[in-house]
């Protein structure tokens, strides 16, 4: 069951206050849905959701932390209580650091690992069923990302989160065909995208000592570049568009970037032919 269109539908998204997520909210209130957008910035939050109603779009703005699981379940609960059934549930927030691997603390590998890749189990597992229960066309879509297509250095704990949410994707979109569910899944994976992704240190815990590991000269060169990659990337309104689209068709990969379609299929034959892909390909 494909979720053509999303008038008179009620869209969640994570991460909603900025980039990606605010892209998409304004798109889907354009198409006619009930917009919930859920973040951890609070002032953020409620500019954003002065914009979307500024623009005629039902919103309601939750505060939401989705490194805590109970926040995702009051979050579930918030958004029926005010609109009832939930069709649409975007898993986007995200965060990263950088360093060498061995480099990042417990504390930050326990911060990346629970808002990009658990924050995105307990989405799944709490609105899920919920939107199995009412049988009108749902969809949900989580956010990877091309890292989530390649490996690479300086970013362990983000490459890693990012494979996880393509490998639960894959998993959740078999499961839904051998149910015949009204539940479509797609994950989505962005190449540069003008976000804040390079300023996560914004949303950290208190003493996590910054988004580049202590004392980490090569991952604060990197994290310069990463800045700048974001900087020359397309807007997330572009991204918005790409989603709507893939998801009318029901596609599990949404990609946004044609051109890495070949760096893609180059990974692919390296691995079958015994090499290492080169990680410089995703990022071109």
């Amino acid at each position: 069951m494909t979720m053509q269109d999303f008038a008179n539908t009620t869209a969640v998204i994570t991460g909603g206050a900025s980039g990606i997520g605010l892209g998409l909210a304004h798109r889907l209130g354009r198409e006619g849905a009930r917009v919930v957008i859920a973040d951890i910035e609070e002032d953020a939050l409620d500019k954003a959701v002065a914009g979307l109603e500024a623009a005629g779009v039902d919103t309601l703005g939750v505060r939401t932390n989705v490194g805590k699981q109970a926040d995702i379940t009051g979050l579930a609960d918030a958004v029926e209580e005010r609109f009832g059934a939930v069709h649409f549930l975007h898993n986007n927030a995200g965060v990263c650091t950088t360093g060498l691997a061995e480099e990042q603390t417990d504390a930050q590998w326990d911060w990346v690992l629970d808002v990009n890749l658990r924050s995105v189990i307990w989405g799944c597992r709490e609105f899920l069923p919920r939107m199995k229960a009412h049988g009108e066309p749902a969809h949900i879509l989580n956010t990877a990302s091309m890292a989530g297509m390649s490996g690479g250095p300086l970013m362990a704990a983000y490459f890693t989160t990012k494979f996880a949410v393509v490998g639960l994707s894959e998993s959740l979109w078999h499961e839904a065909q051998a149910e015949e569910s009204n539940v479509g899944i797609s994950v989505l994976c962005p190449g540069f995208v003008r976000t804040g992704i390079a300023r996560s240190d914004r949303n950290q815990p208190d003493g996590l000592g910054g988004w580049v590991a202590a004392g980490s000269q090569s991952g604060a060169q990197f994290g310069e570049l990463l800045s700048a990659g974001v900087d020359a990337g397309i807007e997330p309104s572009e991204v918005a568009d790409v989603i709507v689209e893939a998801v009318a068709a029901g596609k599990l990969w949404i990609f946004t970037h044609p051109g890495f379609d070949a760096a893609i299929l180059n990974r692919a034959r390296r691995i079958v032919d015994g090499e290492v892909p080169d990680a410089r390909e995703m990022t071109r």
